[in-house]
C-alpha cells in the first residue's frame, strides 16, 4: 500500500504516504466549491508530470554526470467541462546556465527521457501536453538534429 488518504470536510483531504509518514492535503479549488488553500487534485496531477519529467532526468544526469540542480519546470493546468477534467498541462522549463552549456546530445538525451516518464505514459492520450525546452529546443533545432 502506497498511501491512506482521509476526508476531513470542507472539501479538504489529507494523505499520508505510509512510507515517510509525509503528509499531502489537498483542497478543491475555489473555481469548484472549495478554499484553493492546497493543491487541488488536478494540481497535484499536473504538478506529478513535472516532478516525474524531472526525476526521471535526474536519474539520467546522474548517469551522464551532469548537475541538473537548478532546472526547474513551471506548471500551467487548463481545465475542461463537460465533463470537468484537466484538458492541457503546459510545462515550461527555466534552464540554469551551468545546463545550457552541456553538450546538444546530452540535452537530446535529458528531453528524450523526460518524454518517458510514467507518469506521462499513464496519462490519457486526449490530454493536450506541450513542454517547453526555451533555449535548448533552439540549440537543437540549430544543430540539425
Amino acid at each position: 500500500m502506497t498511501a491512506v488518504v482521509e476526508y476531513q470536510g470542507d472539501l479538504r483531504t489529507q494523505g499520508i504516504h505510509l512510507q515517510s509518514q509525509s503528509l499531502l492535503v489537498t483542497d478543491a479549488p475555489v473555481d469548484n466549491h472549495g478554499k484553493g488553500e492546497q493543491f487541488s487534485p488536478t494540481d497535484l496531477l499536473a504538478t506529478s508530470l513535472a516532478s516525474c519529467m524531472l526525476t526521471v532526468m535526474g536519474i539520467k544526469a546522474q548517469q551522464l554526470n551532469i548537475a541538473l540542480t537548478g532546472l526547474k519546470l513551471s506548471v500551467n493546468k487548463i481545465m475542461e467541462s463537460n465533463p470537468r477534467r484537466v484538458g492541457a498541462i503546459e510545462l515550461t522549463a527555466t534552464i540554469p546556465i551551468t545546463l545550457q552549456q552541456i553538450d546538444v546530445r546530452d540535452k537530446q538525451v535529458l528531453i528524450k527521457t523526460a518524454e518517458s516518464c510514467p507518469v506521462l505514459k499513464s496519462l490519457h492520450p486526449e490530454l493536450k501536453i506541450a513542454v517547453d525546452w526555451k533555449q535548448w529546443a533552439t540549440e537543437i533545432d540549430a544543430s540539425g538534429e
